[in-house]
């Protein structure tokens, strides 16, 4: 393989140009995993300019760029997925039948491993590092939205009829129900990142919020806009008043869920479902394939969903002790948190736990 590593801001006009092509003709060159906003140049840039370490390995073939593989490296050489703990999809972005050796590549970026937790399907060569497998549900929407939620009303009949029945006495009790698919005005992006911090402290979570370079990252991404890419500002409002609303990434194809909330004033109406909905005939209309809700078990998500992706957890490593003290600081606190969410008997208690934290933070 012939590869050249850069820095973000030494990723030249042409290859940040064949990446996008790349992911503009994922769908017809049967990866339509790739397609995947987070696996854009866009979102990798953009994490360049608030983390340290970013890097893009290009892989070329005679000449040309065949393969595009962003990663963030520590001095010590231990390689992680771009924007661990924010991403909702990591991998290799390439042409149709590329083939890679996983240990070539972790040696040419300089990595004695690659650690990744929303591997996208179709990664061959990475399989052998993969830890852990989970669903992440989709809303597909490429028949249009009528189709969608025909397909809703015979799954979930009851879920159905109750979401539209809310937005119904929403609409009675609040004033209109207005949504707007894109919304530019940054108060309200400032309004619902405060929604989201709040929900975080209360279920005892930690506030990704209280992290500068997330606040920084989702700010720019807000801002980020061309025909293959946009942060995207979803709000439903109850007369002049937003009482939900969605930050997500939108590439071509895919409409990539990141982070909803709502204002708890109006939980009754479950204003969150009804946002999601409105979402789903918004990223029909602008020519959305489908609404990628992201790894993780809600029950919301299941009631919504047509079909499931499937991504992964894991490391690919090289024989180098970088590699082995790693996997042994990480490992076992992986471990832990998939047996927790995955098993009803431990993660209730334990999310019990974490609400109750969280009220006595809120008191304080």
């Amino acid at each position: 393989m012939d590869i050249s590593v850069y820095r973000p801001g030494d990723l030249t006009v042409a290859d940040r140009a064949a990446w996008t092509a790349l992911q503009s003709k994922a769908h017809l060159n049967g990866s339509p995993e790739l397609a995947n906003p987070f696996l854009s140049p866009e979102f990798t840039l953009a994490v360049g300019r608030h983390r340290r370490g970013v890097r893009i390995a290009v892989v070329r073939e005679n000449g040309e760029p065949a393969a595009f593989f962003p990663y963030q490296r520590t001095a010590t050489g231990v390689g992680r997925a771009v924007g661990l703990g924010v991403s909702d999809s990591q991998g290799l972005v390439h042409r149709p039948g590329f083939r890679w050796d996983a240990r070539d590549l972790l040696r040419d970026c300089g990595l004695a491993l690659f650690e990744f937790d929303h591997l996208v399907e179709g990664q061959t060569p990475f399989a052998a590092g993969v830890s852990g497998t989970f669903p992440s549900p989709v809303m597909d929407v490429d028949e249009g939205y009528e189709a969608y939620l025909a397909r809703l009303r015979e799954r979930s009949p009851k879920f159905t009829r109750t979401t539209l029945a809310k937005e119904r006495r929403l609409a009675r009790d609040h004033g209109e129900v207005r949504y707007v698919h894109d919304e530019r005005d940054p108060e309200v992006l400032r309004t619902l990142m405060e929604w989201k911090s709040a929900q975080y402290r209360r279920t005892g979570r930690s506030d990704r919020f209280a992290h500068e370079w997330i606040t920084g990252l989702v700010r720019h991404l807000f801002h980020s806009r061309s025909q293959q890419f946009a942060g995207i500002l979803s709000v439903l409002y109850a007369g002049r008043v937003p009482v939900a609303a969605h930050l997500g990434l939108r590439s071509e194809r895919v409409l990539a869920c990141w982070f909803p909330a709502y204002d708890p004033a109006f939980a009754k109406y479950s204003p969150g479902l009804v946002l999601h909905l409105r979402m789903a005939e918004g990223a029909a209309a602008d020519g959305i394939a489908y609404l990628d809700l992201g790894r993780g078990q809600k029950e919301y998500k299941d009631s919504l969903r047509t079909r499931e992706l499937t991504v992964s957890e894991g490391w690919v490593t090289r024989r180098h002790p970088v590699a082995v003290g790693h996997r042994a600081r990480r490992a076992p606190v992986r471990a832990l948190r998939n047996a927790v969410l995955s098993r009803p008997e431990l993660f209730e208690p334990a999310d019990q736990l974490l609400k109750r934290i969280g009220k006595i933070r809120s008191r304080g």
